[in-house]
């Protein structure tokens, strides 16, 4: 089990920058992959971005390519989403993730555990 408790919304203009903050809990953490993905209102969720258990592997949306990084802290079992040039289409809940596993990719389905979400939000 690993339970996943995310932070760092808010309500930011066009441009600016946000961090969110994903702590894991009940295994291992560096034994699994992390992702984040949103959901804006009437849309399906999408895939932001994962990292693999060791942070050797990377991949990210192609909309958020070059603005958004992720990274995992190992001392304090948190992955973060540094989110820069922000834009009013990045509106969206956002969740953390884990698959459980090794796997790191985009494919919903495969991510089994999910934090509660928090809600960013860009005024143009």
């Amino acid at each position: 089990q690993v339970q996943l408790v995310d932070s760092g919304g808010g309500l930011v203009q066009a441009g600016g920058s946000l961090r969110l903050s994903c702590v894991a809990s009940g295994r291992t953490f560096g034994s699994y992959a992390m992702a984040w993905f949103r959901q804006a209102p009437g849309k399906e969720r999408e895939f932001v971005a994962a990292i693999s258990g060791s942070s050797v592997s990377i991949d990210y949306a192609d909309t958020v390519k070059g603005r958004f990084t992720i990274s995992r802290d190992y001392a304090k079992n948190t992955v973060y989403l540094q989110m820069n040039s922000l834009k009013p289409e990045d509106t969206a809940v956002y969740y953390c993730a884990s698959s459980g596993s090794r796997y790191i990719g985009s494919l919903m389905s495969a991510y089994g555990y999910w934090g509660q979400g928090t809600q960013v939000t860009v005024s143009s």
